[in-house]
């Protein structure tokens, strides 16, 4: 009997894979491995979970065992993959081993929280399961401080200044969401979220939390301190690549693969949040969708190279949401920005006046996807 598929992983990209095999393959074994108790859930949703007053459970939205019979896999939740043998082809637990014919690696990225004194006491928000364990906490405290001004921290400081709370962000960076787009293109969410009331402490360094009268005060570079009720931390994502890296295979920033989705072993692939596409990590929903759909095909018997088209970036503030593509990092682009009161349009454009990127915002949203088919390739 084939041994089949094995995937370790329990999150978006898993999921999207095995519906997507079983669209082409109704009968092919596979094998899923989770760390968690495998629910379904629209993890971006954990983004406004304060606002709104929901528990863990009410994002839900299928049990592990109705995924499992629904989509005719054998399921191992609360499981902890030790090692790979990649000579044997089988995949170790603690007590546990299974025979793969190909694996799947979707183990996802971990929040990265900076390594300074007290850093045990900053929460992460990167899954159900790290929002279930801090969820009173979060609910009850009063003054929340959070670590980073990218793309979550922004999401979450709206999120939690709706929910009535006293909010501050921190980063050293000079504007919000750095790694996303130039100071002039944020501009107008920065100013938004200041005259929701959040507090933004830019260009400041954390060097170190602790305990302070039932809470944590934080002290910065400036010798400057901030008490908080909680911290959160939202300082990027880490791929989680130590499974592969001890197996033998090629890891940069990510799990590095081609454009089957193959790593450096022939038997061995990877997708979602871990894996390095040309060298990028992409830890957005549409190309882990286009992955998983592509990875499916290959998996079953067909093979087809990853095509990704110019794809769009959602920011979730909803006070002012933004869609952004293109290279909106590329700090040679002249940025054109019009701005009015149903929202904001901002084009960079290269020295020969190709569109390279944009950003839109609140009703401008809808001119995304004309822009997006204008986009130079």
């Amino acid at each position: 009997m084939s041994a089949g598929i094995v995937i370790i992983g329990s999150g978006f990209a898993a999921r999207t894979l095995v519906k997507n095999i079983r669209k082409l393959d109704s009968a092919i074994p596979l094998t899923l491995i989770a760390a968690d108790g495998m629910e379904e859930y629209n993890k971006p949703d954990l983004s406004h979970v304060i606002s709104q007053a929901q528990r863990a459970e009410d994002l839900i939205r299928q049990s592990a065992g109705e995924f499992a019979e629904q989509y005719n896999l054998r399921l191992f939740p609360y499981t902890f993959v030790s090692a790979i043998d990649t000579q044997a082809r089988v995949v170790k637990s603690a007590d546990k081993q299974w025979q793969y014919d190909k694996l799947v690696l979707a183990t996802g990225a971990k929040a990265f929280v900076p390594p300074l004194p007290g850093r045990e006491k900053m929460l992460t928000l990167n899954s159900l399961q790290e929002y279930h364990a801090c969820e009173t906490t979060l609910r009850d405290a009063s003054r929340v401080l959070i670590v980073g001004a990218g793309l979550i921290g922004c999401e979450l400081a709206m999120d939690f200044r709706r929910a009535g709370k006293t909010v501050t962000v921190l980063d050293n960076a000079a504007s919000i969401l750095p790694s996303l787009m130039p100071p002039e293109v944020s501009g107008r969410l920065q100013h938004c979220l200041t005259a929701l009331g959040v507090r933004l402490l830019l260009q400041s360094r954390l060097m170190q939390l602790d305990e302070h009268e039932q809470g944590v005060r934080a002290q910065l570079d400036d010798d400057r301190y901030i008490d908080a009720d909680v911290v959160v931390a939202a300082t990027g994502l880490s791929p989680q690549v130590s499974l592969a890296q001890n197996a033998g295979l090629e890891v940069g920033r990510g799990i590095v693969v081609d454009g089957t989705l193959q790593t450096s072993n022939p038997h061995i692939f990877a997708l979602g949040d871990c894996a390095q596409i040309n060298g990028q990590v992409l830890p957005f929903l549409q190309p882990i969708q286009l992955s998983a759909m592509t990875l499916a095909k290959n998996l079953t018997g067909n093979s087809t190279q990853l095509v990704l088209p110019a794809m769009l970036v959602k920011v979730k503030t909803p006070l002012m949401p933004l869609h952004l593509a293109g290279e909106t990092q590329r700090t040679d682009l002249r940025w054109h920005i019009a701005t009015e009161a149903d929202g904001m349009v901002a084009k960079g454009l290269d020295a020969e006046d190709k569109l390279r990127a944009f950003v839109v915002s609140e009703d401008r949203m809808k001119e995304a996807f004309a822009l997006l088919k204008a986009l130079a390739v």
